[in-house]
């Protein structure tokens, strides 16, 4: 079987790609050639029948992923088929089931199996995990058990895997010599491969059969997500020498992976202050070839926890804004305890919020919708108003909780509408693009 980008080097426009170029008002042409220099990636498992096809990438609209996932203390199938189903309802794109604790096996297969959407997962995760319950130390890991782990992992149906790829000696070098860092170390994958790396006196596995790694992904045409694991858990530790030591070489092997016919994607931190989001993204992109730019947060600022949702939104937002073409999401939870149903929806509606400003800024010519909310919100059009807007059942909620004695006005002001004063006197000069019509 030939990998997405391998047949759009052949000149093939895949159904994927016509599904791509549909979902965002693209000619399958443009999309061919974009999934063909490796600008996009199209995350769909051939074998998962009623999966979504996204693609993710430049000029696309910037995707949302959600995250869920057992821990040591909390398992509970259940619990995690209802916030993959919660972040399917909410509107993400794309989710990544992480857990780390409890039969792996069967939490992952149950959330395929109740979920539409591309899924992905961190194979270290249950690779490490398994290796402490049998030799009671994570460091005594198998390499060749990790790639078989990969293996069956992608054949129930994984679309997309970030793997570590990118952590080696040289990186692990850097930390020593920067004398570690204020944040430490955030990635459990990562943190645990550099534990293993220490413990064994070895290279990476997966940087060392980067090969292997590719040949894997290829088989079930998977995107291979380049992991960020020496990304900075502070922002006094955004871009030191670590952080990018290990960017550098997963942009490198980005490229390598695509001569190889792999679809590839960089992940990104992280903490990164808001001055620096911008030259972060131009970075991945320049060393990469432009490879899709799938960013953690990203978290401006350290202090936030309790609404790190919010820290993460205004990251995301300039983010998007710059060219990062997936968004993983943040609770309320984050830094704080394992997230709920309740987190994981908010977390997808305020960071799909983030993106939306981001591709508003990004896109000049996509704006069409906020001027026909402006409109309907001008001409006191509640209905059109309700139907255009991003959470329509929370803003109805919110009218109908205080409701005003005008209909066509709200209680914020009541008598003293300015929306329906300023039009009884400037009703007859509209005229041309600022006419109304009732949609």
């Amino acid at each position: 079987m030939k990998t997405q980008i391998e047949l759009a080097r052949e000149g093939i426009v895949t159904p994927q790609m016509e599904t791509v170029a549909r979902n965002e008002n693209f000619e399958p042409e443009a999309i061919r050639r974009k999934v063909a220099l490796g600008e996009v990636v199209i995350a769909s498992h051939p074998n998962r029948k009623h999966q979504r096809v996204v693609g993710i990438g430049s000029g696309l609209r910037t995707k949302v992923n959600g995250s869920i996932g057992t821990s040591s203390d909390i398992y509970d199938i259940e619990l995690e088929v209802r916030k993959a189903r919660a972040i399917q309802e909410e509107g993400a794109d794309t989710l990544m089931e992480l857990s780390a604790g409890g039969d792996l096996d069967k939490v992952r297969q149950a959330v395929l199996a109740n979920c539409d959407l591309p899924v992905g997962n961190v194979p270290l995760y249950q690779a490490f995990c398994e290796a402490a319950r049998k030799y009671k130390n994570p460091n005594r890991l198998d390499p060749e058990y990790l790639f078989e782990l990969i293996e069956r992992q992608l054949s129930d149906g994984i679309s997309f895997m970030a793997i570590h790829c990118g952590i080696n000696q040289f990186s692990i070098e850097r930390l020593r010599k920067q004398g570690f860092r204020y944040g430490g170390l955030v990635s459990k994958g990562g943190t645990f491969m550099v534990s293993w790396m220490e413990y064994n006196k070895k290279e990476n596995p997966l940087y060392e059969q980067f090969d292997r790694v590719c040949a894997l992904m290829k088989k079930y045409d998977a995107v291979l997500s380049l992991g960020n694991g020496i990304r900075a858990g502070a922002i006094h530790d955004s871009h030191d020498r670590a952080q990018m030591a290990e960017m550098i070489i997963n942009c490198e092997l980005a490229e390598l992976g695509r001569e190889m016919g792999c679809q590839m994607m960089v992940e990104g931190p992280g903490h990164v202050p808001l001055d620096e989001i911008a030259g972060n993204i131009m970075l991945e992109k320049r060393m990469s070839g432009n490879a899709p730019y799938y960013v953690l947060g990203p978290l401006p600022a350290d202090c936030g926890a309790g609404y790190d949702h919010i820290t993460a939104a205004i990251g995301a937002a300039s983010a998007a804004r710059h060219g990062a073409d997936l968004i993983c999401y943040i609770t309320p939870a984050e830094h704080l305890a394992l997230p709920n149903e309740a987190d994981v929806r908010e977390g997808v509606r305020v960071t799909r919020l983030a993106v939306h400003i981001g591709d508003v800024a990004k896109y000049p010519e996509r704006r069409n919708r906020e001027k026909q909310v402006s409109l309907a919100r001008r001409d006191t059009r509640w209905e059109d108003q309700l139907r255009l807007l991003m959470f329509p059942d929370r803003a109805l909620e919110i009218r109908k909780s205080r409701s005003p004695e005008n209909e066509k006005t709200c209680t914020m002001c009541g008598n003293f509408c300015a929306m329906e004063r300023g039009l009884s006197l400037f009703e007859k000069e509209i005229k041309g693009d600022k006419i109304s019509v009732p949609l």
